[in-house]
């Protein structure tokens, strides 16, 4: 005969459930999170020890990821070995540059897509997301041959201009546009409001969340790109700082420590970045609730 159970217990044993419920996924998302950190632990850990201690392995291990002698001056010394300071302005005038168009472009292509009616609208947009679906190492030398054609090799123009149009940036902007309430749009049509001012005073203020989202994913591609700039650039002194990294490569070995140090040194606008544009996320999410 089964025994019935009170209220009062049915209540305890559903907290007992629940409390394992998330002490199982805080333990597995720890695990998951250290995991992914581990990593970049290394990396500091590198940066910060003498050259020929980076692989030498003492016991207990963990010591292993503590240098014996903290090596600031690595720090320095990758500065100097490479032009650091022209490849850093090289990389935040391409990827300013080029976050700054796609978001211009793409979030004016996507009102015109979501918000203006003209024949073969839905086809026209659906042929260019499909080009999503194309390689990129398909279309990079016809894209080099038309770099070439236009003498752009060796410029600025080479490395910003073919990366300011993107059709995944419209594809993200046009799903978010199309969330919006239209009868903000009727009301702004009534007070004598044209596309334009629709599209300035509207849809991008009510955007920002998106717009930030495509403006970092932007922003970090084109910091960390590599082959574009490696194919259309020779000059040193057009060089980012991905292709930079790879002057603490030589033939026969690499300064594991200056590599590390020079790393952390690229990756801290992507983190100011991120710091920066994780407002813009916790507003997104606030407006979600909102409209619920």
């Amino acid at each position: 005969m089964e025994k019935v159970l009170t209220v009062e217990e049915s209540r305890k044993r559903k907290k007992r459930r629940d409390f394992f419920r998330k002490f199982t996924a805080y333990i597995l998302l720890s695990f998951i999170g250290i995991s992914m950190i581990l990593p970049f632990l290394w990396m500091v850990s590198t940066s910060l020890k003498e050259p020929e201690m980076v692989f030498i392995q003492v016991k207990p291990w963990w010591r292993n990821w503590i240098p014996q002698k903290i090596v600031w001056t690595n720090y320095i010394r990758a500065w100097k070995a490479v032009p650091f300071g022209r490849f850093y302005i090289n990389s935040i005038i391409v990827a300013v540059c080029v976050t700054v168009g796609v978001v211009f472009t793409s979030s004016f292509s996507a009102y015109a897509f979501s918000r203006l009616n003209f024949p073969g609208r839905d086809k026209l947009f659906f042929a260019y997301i499909a080009t999503m679906m194309i390689p990129g190492s398909v279309i990079i030398i016809p894209q080099f041959a038309l770099i070439r054609i236009f003498g752009w090799l060796d410029t600025y123009r080479a490395l910003i201009i073919p990366a300011m149009f993107t059709a995944f940036g419209t594809f993200l902007l046009r799903q978010f546009f199309m969330t919006l309430p239209k009868d903000l749009e009727d009301a702004a049509k009534i007070d004598g409001c044209g596309y334009l001012g629709i599209y300035w005073r509207i849809v991008l203020p009510l955007s920002k969340p998106a717009l930030a989202t495509l403006a970092t994913l932007t922003f970090i591609g084109n910091w960390n790109s590599f082959m574009w700039p490696l194919l259309v650039t020779n000059k040193t002194e057009l060089r980012t700082l991905p292709i930079g990294l790879e002057y603490f490569n030589s033939q026969y070995t690499t300064e594991w420590s200056l590599l590390m140090a020079g790393s952390l040194m690229v990756l801290l606008p992507v983190i100011i970045l991120y710091v920066f544009n994780q407002r813009f996320f916790v507003e997104g999410v606030k407006l979600t609730g909102i409209k619920g």
